[in-house]
């Protein structure tokens, strides 16, 4: 695998890493809806480290949501729990980012910290394994 595609899927996993930080220190502070921009950018920025890997990547965020579930959840990469979790995080940001008088629950910020978590790991765990067979056999193709 080319060496700068995985040199940019593990920077935008850095960078979800310290989305999900952000969200975590936005909903201590009372920020909620700020955290829950964060957790979504979290989840974000995971999908698009996968899509590094696959040298692809999209201007739009609905691109962006359409491969991912298309190509992984779809095709049983990825249960469709996670293409719930995305969607619904999708959901929360853009009425959080641009309805005026939108408000979300602590509670809800929690909940979709966790899932973001919950995510994150599987994507993390997903790209370890690539990587792995990837240099196991280097003619190993993306999905």
């Amino acid at each position: 695998m080319d060496d700068r595609k995985i040199a940019l899927c593990k920077y935008r996993l850095e960078k979800s890493a310290q989305c999900l930080e952000s969200a975590k220190i936005l909903l201590n502070s009372g920020d909620y809806c700020s955290a829950a921009n964060r957790s979504y950018y979290s989840i974000f920025h995971c999908i698009r480290s996968i899509l590094a890997l696959d040298g692809i990547d999209f201007s739009k965020h609905a691109g962006v949501m359409a491969y991912f579930q298309k190509n992984y959840v779809r095709s049983g990469i990825f249960e469709k729990e996670y293409s719930k979790i995305l969607t619904k995080a999708f959901e929360v940001r853009t009425e959080s980012d641009y309805d005026d008088y939108y408000v979300i629950s602590k509670v809800d910020v929690e909940d979709q910290i966790s899932q973001a978590h919950l995510f994150f790991d599987g994507v993390s765990n997903y790209v370890e394994k690539r990587l792995s067979k990837s240099q196991d056999d280097p003619g190993v193709q993306s999905p």
